[in-house]
């Protein structure tokens, strides 16, 4: 998932990204309400963890301007604010959770993944195309009973191909999809890690599903259910 986290105790903030990040999600980690506001308007999120108290904008106005804005990804709010009035006022602002702190890392990821469920954009623990299965807690990939671990950027890269079967996706729709706002990759990054999935896609002989389409990016080619799938020379 692509997560919004707002949190401008760094103390709390680097944790909570590292633990998002163990688990393969992409994260836009701000400790800022202004820019935090900014992000809510210009991409499309699958969750966003807002603290409540941040100076100038704060999480609870957030949290309205973001349901104002008519966007539907699950909102989970972090506070000191322990009171029932307070509960009452996030949840009545737009929130689906309510997390007091001090945070305990354990329950704060089972309940983005129990959110996770409620985004839009939700299609199972198990994200399928074809005869590939990408387990998307344990970020593994199988296929024909065979099972390879990946790494948090290469099942990033795989994600959103799979989730997008079929499309061709330039260079700029993948760095934007993959990396957090704020970081810059490198000129060759997105090659590099193309050619890294595919050592890693070869060890299931699926290394020939990623296409280059030169000139405009790459396309993740199953097969078809009609037609067996076919390996190139080993």
């Amino acid at each position: 998932m692509r997560i919004l986290l707002v949190e401008d105790d760094r103390d709390l903030l680097e944790p909570l990204q590292e633990a998002l990040n163990e688990f393969g999600h992409v994260v836009d980690a701000i400790d800022t309400g202004d820019v935090a506001q900014w992000l809510m308007s210009e991409k499309d999120y699958d969750l966003l963890v807002l603290d409540w108290m941040l100076p100038g904008v704060s999480g609870l106005q957030l949290c309205q301007h973001y349901r104002h804005l008519g966007k539907a990804a699950p909102i989970l709010m972090l506070t000191a604010k322990d009171t029932t009035f307070d509960k009452v006022a996030g949840l009545d602002a737009g929130a689906d959770d309510y997390l007091v702190k001090p945070v305990d890392l354990m329950e704060f990821l089972a309940r983005v993944r129990a959110l996770g469920r409620r985004s839009p954009l939700w299609r199972g623990d198990v994200l399928t195309v074809a005869d590939l299965q990408l387990q998307v807690n344990s970020l593994t990939l199988e296929r024909n009973d065979q099972k390879i671990e990946l790494s948090n950027r290469e099942f990033q890269l795989i994600e959103y191909l799979m989730r997008h079967p079929n499309q061709v996706l330039s260079r700029q729709q993948i760095e934007q999809a993959i990396w957090p706002w704020g970081e810059e990759p490198e000129s060759n990054a997105i090659s590099t890690l193309i050619r890294r999935l595919r050592q890693r896609l070869r060890l299931l002989h699926a290394d020939h599903w990623i296409e280059t389409v030169y000139g405009l990016g790459y396309r993740l080619n199953p097969p078809s259910p009609d037609q067996p799938d076919q390996q190139p020379d080993q």
